[in-house]
């Protein structure tokens, strides 16, 4: 399956857990840094070790890994029902070896850049055993680092994490949230710079952003008719040059297609 939609739920809310769960996202990521306040800490992480059992399916974002905090949360990844981690403000794969060393090694881990460290630390980071992609924390990104903007301000940023995840074989990354929860339009520009920039999935804030998530990051009808096309018209062609719709059609756009439709075959599982 892929994993497009990200959503993120309070771990000091424990009555919308099974609610987030169902809400249709490809992966739901029970919070215990941001959305907790520091007075409820122990009680949210308490919260969750009583709800988690072997029927479900969560990443859990623990505090970072230089708050008095983490230490506590790492006792969570024994606990069944947690295959995947967020460990938020990464800056260094030692930092990742931690959380490998404490939890089970079948646990994806997805580091979260948000710093200027991160980024710079970067490749290690995307190499470092355990990990399955790599998210981005524009928002804290940008704090850290004294930028203004969304767009072609953190251009470079964005592009850096689909590069590395390339090179060090990782899914593609995740982009970080989108803070408007009514304003539709906002979303969908989003997701299609992310798609278009080669992320392959969204951080959602709130269940009503989920659809638009998970149909951005999906292949498009127009997409798969043009990729049907094109192998039909590589298969007639038998290793020959071959033109459709006034273009030559060579190895890489036949790769591209064939990607495509491997890529709903797995959305639809």
């Amino acid at each position: 399956m892929n994993k497009r939609s990200f959503l993120f739920v309070p771990g000091n809310r424990p009555e919308r857990f099974d609610k987030a769960c169902g809400a249709g996202a490809d992966v739901v990521i029970i919070d215990l840094e941001d959305a907790v306040a520091v007075s409820d800490k122990s009680s949210a992480r308490q919260a969750v070790a009583a709800w988690l059992r072997a029927d479900k399916n969560v990443y859990l974002r623990l505090n970072g890994a230089d708050t008095a905090w983490f230490a506590d949360d790492l006792e969570l990844l024994d606990r069944p029902g947690v295959t995947g981690v967020v460990l938020p403000k990464a800056e260094s794969a030692e930092q990742i070896d931690v959380v490998t060393a404490r939890g089970r090694s079948r646990l994806s881990i997805v580091p979260l850049i948000e710093s200027a460290l991160g980024l710079w630390h970067v490749e290690p980071i995307a190499k470092a055993p355990g990990v399955e992609l790599l998210a981005f924390g524009a928002i804290d990104f940008q704090l850290d680092t004294g930028i203004s903007g969304d767009g072609d301000e953190l251009l470079m940023a964005r592009s850096q994490l689909v590069l590395v995840s390339r090179v060090a074989g990782l899914l593609p990354p995740i982009d970080g949230v989108t803070m408007s929860l009514d304003d539709e339009q906002a979303l969908r520009a989003d997701v299609d710079r992310a798609r278009l920039l080669g992320f392959g999935g969204k951080l959602c804030i709130h269940p009503r952003q989920i659809a638009a998530v998970n149909a951005g990051f999906s292949p498009q009808p127009t997409e798969l008719a043009w990729a049907q096309r094109v192998m039909e018209a590589a298969a007639t062609a038998q290793g020959n040059a071959v033109r459709l719709d006034g273009k030559m059609i060579d190895r890489p756009v036949i790769e591209r297609a064939r990607a495509l439709l491997a890529s709903a075959t797995n959305a639809a599982k």
